[in-house]
């Protein structure tokens, strides 16, 4: 496979866009004179600059690079990770579980399970949540990487780390805020180089109805009725009907369900965001904001990956075609930067890849500055240095950087086992933000829970996640970082993504029985009026009467699901 070659306009995009990355860096480093500017923006941040820096922490390669290896893998059942994945979490975190994060003034989401529940259950939620990060980070790393390689011929690990020292340099200037509005900056330019991809890649291929034709013929070659690639719930009927290999209730409880309000109600790194907007109503707001273009990306970033095994199948007519891993199978984490190649003509390429730099950038800052909070306020000065003074808080935050991207760089090696980083993502986040929902749903809703049930909860669901994965396997498995790990498979997926939503459905259910059970023999250590703000039943209701309708999240949240409601039909 030779490189793509960047003309000089392409190169200037390139030095333009990383200038200005920096340059927002160094500017905003003045304004980082306490803790509080660094980790969380000052709390000063507007609800729609919020909305979509919310958005756009989840818009690293993980999200564009996974999503349209997923399109290509998996066919148009992808878009459930937005309209069945998000959405619907987005709006409960909003209307239900936002009051509880801001108004509790909790510095991060392991402070707020320290003043739920107790000490034990922050530091572990601490400590799992920052080695998620570190793995998110890496896959991010490795995905940028992936495309100096290939644009430019680099050396794989000389990429890692300029990509790394890229990152390294704005988050220690900026901290937060750096962050926030580099991701603003990010999510317009991401719009800008994909949109023209699908277009140029939709005329080529005849539109929508020539791309349902095509993909018929790679259903077809795969096994699967002929509109498998092109129906998101037809097929689901059984796990073997379709290429993502899962069943309805596999879908709506593995990802609709578990991995989705897991990740979009729990997740530090997203979450961030809106803890730093200026107002209980701007946080509240903010997904809301962040979900109407969400719904909307699969046309952005799966289209791309269904467009680019349909021109594969062709078995190069059409002058593309997806290069292998050394395994043989396909290199789906290629598509997107193998599309920009085949499609876009020199000062195009330069903003596509300008785009596509962004969401490596995107990702990683927003997974290191989230590593660096919860280090800094969660581990060092919670164990540590329970005195530290502000300044060596803000000292900490900085080195924790540097930290966090080295661990990362290691992080990054690993994810080269997949041959879609989606995979990967989403087993991280069953072992990890799986348990944690059940924990947050029933310390936020069940007055009786107690730190004890949370702590043992947490810790039975991770171990039922290591379980479930050591002793199952999807098809084709060639390494044990799939699964089988413990010698011996007791059943095998169809596909990475099933055996990702059983294990996040066992570890989900076992630390939600487990933490009721250990709740009802042990006392609940405290008192009504400590639990105020942080429980449901005993917070006050939040008055909207003098809020415009269309502020209401109420409102606005219905809306919402209604949109996503029509985009299930019409992709039925």
């Amino acid at each position: 496979m030779q490189p793509i070659h960047l003309g000089p306009i392409d190169g200037a995009i390139l030095l333009i866009y990383f200038a200005f990355v920096l340059g927002i860096g160094f500017v905003l480093k003045r304004h980082m004179r306490t803790s509080t500017d660094f980790f969380l923006s000052g709390r000063l941040i507007p609800a729609w600059v919020a909305g979509l820096a919310f958005l756009s922490a989840n818009l690293g390669a993980q999200e564009v690079i996974g999503m349209a290896a997923s399109g290509a893998k998996y066919g148009i059942m992808t878009s459930h990770f937005y309209w069945v994945g998000a959405i619907p979490a987005m709006v409960f975190v909003a209307v239900f579980m936002m009051p509880f994060y801001y108004g509790s003034k909790a510095r991060s989401v392991p402070e707020y399970l320290k003043l739920r529940f107790d000490e034990k259950t922050r530091a572990l939620n601490a400590l799992t949540f920052a080695a998620m990060t570190i793995f998110s980070s890496g896959i991010s790393m490795y995905a940028m990487a992936l495309l100096l390689n290939l644009l430019l011929g680099w050396d794989f690990s000389l990429s890692i780390w300029l990509s790394a020292i890229i990152v390294l340099l704005y988050i220690s200037l900026g901290g937060l805020t750096s962050a926030i509005y580099n991701e603003v900056m990010q999510f317009f330019l991401i719009v800008a180089g994909f949109a023209p991809l699908v277009f140029l890649g939709l005329r080529d291929v005849g539109g929508w109805s020539g791309l349902q034709t095509r993909l018929a013929a790679v259903s077809t070659a795969h096994g699967f009725a002929p509109g498998a690639f092109t129906h998101s719930w037809k097929f689901m009927g059984s796990a073997a009907d379709n290429p993502m290999g899962v069943q309805w209730f596999a879908m709506l409880m593995g990802l609709g369900f578990v991995l989705s309000f897991g990740y979009w109600c729990t997740d530090f790194l997203v979450m961030q965001r809106a803890m730093a907007a200026e107002s209980m109503s701007a946080a509240r707001r903010t997904p809301l904001v962040a979900a109407v273009p969400k719904m909307f990306f699969p046309f952005l970033v799966i289209l791309p990956g269904m467009i680019a095994i349909a021109l594969t199948q062709q078995h190069g007519a059409s002058g593309f075609s997806l290069p292998a891993k050394p395994d043989g199978s396909p290199n789906y984490d290629l598509v997107i930067p193998m599309m920009l190649g085949h499609y876009f003509p020199p000062g195009m390429l330069g903003l596509g890849l300008t785009a596509l730099m962004a969401s490596f950038m995107s990702g990683m800052a927003g997974n290191v500055t989230a590593f660096n909070t919860v280090w800094t306020y969660d581990i060092y000065q919670a164990y540590l240095r329970p005195r530290a003074s502000d300044s060596a808080l803000l000292w900490m935050g900085r080195a924790a950087t540097v930290v966090g991207i080295a661990v990362s760089v290691a992080a990054a090696y690993f994810a080269a086992h997949f041959n879609n980083i989606m995979d990967l993502l989403q087993l991280v986040f069953a072992f990890v933000n799986a348990p944690l929902f059940a924990t947050f749903l029933l310390g936020m809703f069940w007055r009786r829970a107690t730190g004890h049930g949370a702590f043992l909860g947490l810790i039975s669901g991770i171990l039922a996640a290591a379980f479930h994965h050591g002793l199952t396997q999807p098809h084709g498995a060639i390494t044990l970082a799939k699964g089988g790990w413990l010698g011996h498979v007791l059943h095998v997926y169809p596909s990475e993504m099933a055996q990702n939503f059983w294990t996040a459905i066992f570890a989900w259910t076992t630390c939600f029985v487990v933490t009721i059970l250990i709740s009802l023999v042990t006392r609940q250590q405290k008192s009504d009026d400590q639990l105020r703000g942080l429980v449901s039943s005993l917070t006050p209701r939040t008055t909207e009467e003098d809020v415009a309708w269309y502020k209401r999240p109420a409102a606005l949240g219905a809306f919402v699901l209604f949109l996503a409601l029509i985009l299930n039909i019409i992709f039925w």
